[in-house]
């Protein structure tokens, strides 16, 4: 039995235990509020404590993760939606060099009409079923196939030209995988026992100016992580998974809604919106907890600043740790980061809204 938030790997996450620490003294009732819901670990975590719980993201793959870590199916019925898509037809999927050695031909065509049943497709079983193959649309190529593509990484998707290369200079070949198989399998293992349906959701918007109180709330704790400084390759890291659920079938290099990356008046600016934004729809003492990484003092100082400038007010600051699943979000974005070895250094703040 698998933990459902771990279900699709995601190259920038934190683990449960950080928010699960944040909501500890939650009452019952209590909103729970995620400005960046990423994959979704605190909504996750405020359903584990039986707390209703909002995401909001500017990625449509963040919230398609999320929807499914918030939803409730049992396996049956996930495999049973699964088999009702694949029998339809979908017409002709992508194609040219990458396609040909990132999928079998007949995995691709089960892929395309899976992606064809879902797009616009709403309810549990659904998102659930959307979350599962976004999980195992690429990853490692094992004897036993559990992954539906040619080798790659579990977390990002690499770029088209580079994955070419790579496959044809090892002469790999894109194995024929049991498409409805593999869904049984990870549906069987994550959705045995799930904790109980909350109200909530999740949903697309700009953290800067989404009216958070059109979807619940007022909030009493936010527990987020916002994008790091120089940390500007979300979507194109996730463009395999952005086409599974309506995206072009390239990477798109360019996003106009992602927060300064590299500007740190902008990004300070930036983030100073969203707390503002996010203590509107705030009770008045609410709890915001925050994980952030920087690689400078500048970085650190500007994201210090962005909280300064909000009605919440820093009341403790403590090291995310040096060691194990705490660090992990740090490892991944030191990887991705550009020309910046080695990963930041990650802090936890705790502001109250006064």
């Amino acid at each position: 039995m698998g933990t459902l938030v771990r279900a699709c790997p995601y190259h920038t996450m934190f683990p449960l235990e950080f928010p699960l620490g944040a909501l500890s003294g939650a009452r019952p009732g209590d909103w729970v509020l995620d400005p960046f819901c990423g994959r979704g670990t605190t909504l996750f975590a405020a359903r584990l404590l039986g707390l209703p719980s909002v995401g909001v993201d500017i990625s449509p793959v963040a919230v398609g993760i999320s929807r499914g870590v918030l939803a409730s199916a049992r396996p049956d019925e996930v495999v049973d939606l699964a088999g009702r898509l694949l029998a339809r037809e979908a017409g002709d999927p992508p194609g040219g060099p990458f396609w040909e050695l990132a999928y079998h031909a007949e995995t691709l065509r089960q892929i395309f009409r899976l992606r064809a049943g879902l797009l616009g497709a709403s309810g549990d079983i659904a998102d659930i079923l959307r979350l599962l193959v976004l999980g195992r649309l690429h990853g490692p190529v094992r004897r036993v196939p559990t992954y539906l593509s040619n080798q790659m990484p579990r977390t990002f998707a690499p770029k088209p030209d580079y994955a070419v290369r790579f496959w044809a200079r090892l002469g790999l070949r894109p194995p024929r995988v049991d498409v409805l198989g593999v869904i049984a399998a990870v549906a069987d293992r994550y959705l045995q026992t799930l904790p109980p349906r909350l109200d909530g959701t999740a949903v697309l918007g700009d953290a800067r100016t989404f009216d958070f109180r059109a979807v619940g709330g007022p909030y009493r704790f936010v527990v987020t992580s916002p994008p790091y400084p120089g940390m500007r390759t979300y979507v194109p890291d996730q463009w395999l998974r952005g086409w599974f659920v309506g995206g072009p079938p390239r990477p798109v290099y360019a996003y106009a809604g992602q927060l300064a990356a590299r500007d740190l008046d902008r990004y300070e600016a930036d983030l100073s919106a969203v707390w503002a934004n996010v203590a509107r729809a705030c009770l008045p003492g609410a709890r915001l907890v925050v994980r952030f990484g920087a690689k400078s003092g500048a970085e650190l100082a500007a994201f210090v600043r962005s909280l300064e400038k909000s009605p919440f007010r820093v009341r403790q600051v403590v090291p995310a740790g040096n060691a194990g699943a705490g660090r992990r979000q740090a490892r991944q974005f030191g990887n991705r980061v550009e020309a910046t070895p080695g990963p930041p250094a990650e802090f936890d703040f705790t502001a109250e809204l006064t």
